[in-house]
């Protein structure tokens, strides 16, 4: 097992130059790309608290989704018989 002050060293492992790595060493070279095409998002812990698991909160979700479709949605009326009209 490491030792916690052995892993939170910032250097290379033996084998590897810095020589070996043409374009320089960058910390968080592709972390703007990562962000921009990752779907991992973060909760609140509040929100996390509620849910057990990934599928507890998809299946919340989407009972949202259902619910705000079902009540959004343009509700067609039916016409019906049309009203009599009373004789003058």
């Amino acid at each position: 097992m490491k030792n916690d002050k052995e892993s939170e060293k910032d250097e290379l492992r033996p084998e590897y130059k810095r020589t070996d790595f043409l374009g320089g060493l960058v910390r968080g070279k592709y972390a703007k790309r990562m962000k921009e095409s990752c779907n991992v998002i973060v909760l609140r812990p509040e929100v996390a608290d509620a849910f057990p698991n990934e599928e507890a909160v998809n299946n919340a979700l989407l009972s949202l989704i259902d619910i705000a479709q079902k009540t959004t949605r343009s509700t067609r009326r039916s016409i019906g018989s049309p009203k009599r009209r009373v004789p003058r």
